[in-house]
């Protein structure tokens, strides 16, 4: 018993819980990689050969990568909508074998119809589950010193409601699907409780939630940014400190994703003022769990290549071409904006997810996401991505001593005098002393880093200097809520080649 009493509770867990799987993502790092993806190909598409869809595309006689690419076609949502809403009402063996009970509302679109992305008992298990796991034995594998469960997780998750009135059927946030559906030992070691994690209305979880844990010992956070930041800071309202390690001394790591975290790092940084505070990213959509931050000094993930997903990725100039170049993992390069495609044990096949990435190297295979093909700028072909908006942000921030809350952006269209520019409306944590000066930064830096922002930015000729509108405080907040959008995984989109978002926004703005 003498050494294991000296081992803490985390490193008691870490041996029976995470140790063997620690050793099994090493091969993420070997020669082997594209193994791991032709195995998933394999068990993909013999579990589904006998659904509907299966028959339909003839799975049957899928024996490679060839194969599959030639019985079954590219996908959108709207492709899918019709066998996903059969689903939904109970049907079995349609997209995926059995019935599949749950399904994640998604908000990552400009439409205002919803997605509802199925997410079934394998791809619980298999993809979403298993990437929180690793999350975990990727972290504790380079934090041997870690007490992460020497205490307890604020996990910030949103709602869900019954489907169609259809008994055990779940539709809403995917968090609030995976929270539903945890396994009970977690509950142990999560905050807050169930009922409060899956309320509806966020201001009264976030009242109940601060509440609830602000005596506990607190050692992780788990959510969306700028939502545990207002939980986090109503934590420091009812306590009356001043920073959250003063609360919860024992607090070490946040594992975020859903938003790009640069404009929120310094506010975070401000609020938690310790030196084993460790920020790291996820990325986890309604659609799958797709990579992991392996090494906390390189801001690059590492793509989770043995789930129960298979991908494949088109050039971003590519998509709208009749006969894209689509590769396999294999055939990517580095440096290249590329559009994800999926095909998952949730009955996604082939499908365009909208997301958009840069791979940065191969060996192992990690990239860092560079917006979506839905949310960009191009209305003057300046190609505009949220991977742009972001750096150019911060670099503004950093040059201004400015802090940025939250921020969308959009095209003013050319005039009578043929004028035109890009609309930035922010909202700041702390403003800069000049808006003039930031924008002007911001400006510079845009075309530093963008050549085709740069070429219609010369001489003002064809796009005018950017204009930056200062938000009133919680306007974005407030246009969410106005849309039943508080919380959760919702988000106003960052760019937009419309001005439909942040028109409402500016009548609101007053």
């Amino acid at each position: 018993m003498g050494k294991l009493d000296e081992m803490s509770i985390t490193k008691i867990v870490n041996k029976l819980f995470f140790l063997s799987r620690q050793k099994e993502l090493d091969r993420h790092y070997g020669e082997h990689t594209v193994d791991l993806q032709e195995k998933v190909l394999r068990h993909l598409v013999d579990r589904a050969k006998d659904t509907e869809y299966g028959r339909r595309h003839l799975f049957s006689t899928i024996t490679d990568y060839e194969s599959f690419t030639h019985n079954i076609p590219l996908n959108s949502y709207e492709d899918l909508k019709g066998d996903i809403d059969r689903m939904r009402h109970g049907e079995s063996d349609i997209l995926w074998p059995g019935r599949v009970r749950c399904f994640a509302k998604s908000s990552g679109t400009t439409n205002d119809k919803s997605k509802f992305i199925p997410v079934s008992d394998d791809g619980l298990q298999r993809i979403h589950y298993a990437g929180g796991q690793d999350t975990v034995a990727i972290y504790l594998k380079g934090k041997p010193d870690s007490q992460l469960f020497d205490g307890k997780a604020l996990i910030l998750g949103g709602s869900h409601a019954t489907n169609y009135d259809i008994t055990d059927s779940l539709v809403g946030d995917l968090s609030a699907i995976l929270i539903e559906n945890i396994n009970p030992l977690v509950n142990l070691v999560r905050v807050p409780k169930k009922k409060t994690a899956l309320l509806s209305d966020f201001e009264v979880k976030r009242e109940r939630i601060a509440r609830e844990t602000l005596h506990k010992n607190v050692t992780n956070l788990s959510g969306v940014p700028s939502w545990m930041l207002s939980v986090l800071t109503r934590v420091l309202e009812l306590s009356g400190k001043q920073f959250i390690n003063d609360v919860w001394p024992n607090l070490e790591v946040f594992f975020h994703g859903g938003v790009a975290f640069t404009p929120y790092r310094t506010q975070y940084e401000q609020i938690i003022r310790s030196s084993k505070m460790k920020y790291m990213e996820t990325y986890n959509a309604s659609e799958g769990f797709f990579g992991i931050q392996d090494n906390l000094a390189d801001p690059n993930m590492l793509l989770m290549l043995d789930y129960d997903i298979f991908y494949e990725f088109i050039p971003v100039d590519e998509l709208h071409k009749e006969h894209p170049n689509i590769v396999p993992l294999e055939g990517v390069e580095t440096n290249v904006n590329y559009a994800i495609i999926i095909s998952t044990s949730c009955g996604l096949w082939r499908y365009l997810i909208g997301d958009t990435i840069t791979f940065s190297s191969k060996k192992p295979y990690k990239f860092t996401i560079t917006g979506r093909t839905k949310h960009f700028i191009n209305a003057f072909g300046e190609e505009l991505i949220v991977d742009n908006a972001e750096k150019g942000l911060e670099y503004a921030c950093n040059l201004t001593g400015a802090e940025v809350l939250e921020y969308t952006a959009a095209p003013v269209f050319m005039d009578n005098n043929a004028k035109c520019r890009h609309q930035w409306l922010i909202e700041f944590a702390k403003e800069p002393d000049s808006l003039d000066h930031f924008s002007d930064v911001l400006d510079k830096k845009l075309q530093e880093i963008n050549s085709d922002y740069e070429a219609k930015r010369y001489k003002d000729i064809t796009l005018q200097h950017l204009e930056v509108v200062k938000a009133r405080h919680d306007l974005f907040n407030q246009w969410l809520k106005s849309r039943g959008k508080l919380g959760g995984q919702h988000k106003v989109p960052r760019l937009s080649n419309s001005r439909k978002v942040i028109d409402e926004l500016l009548e609101m703005n007053l």
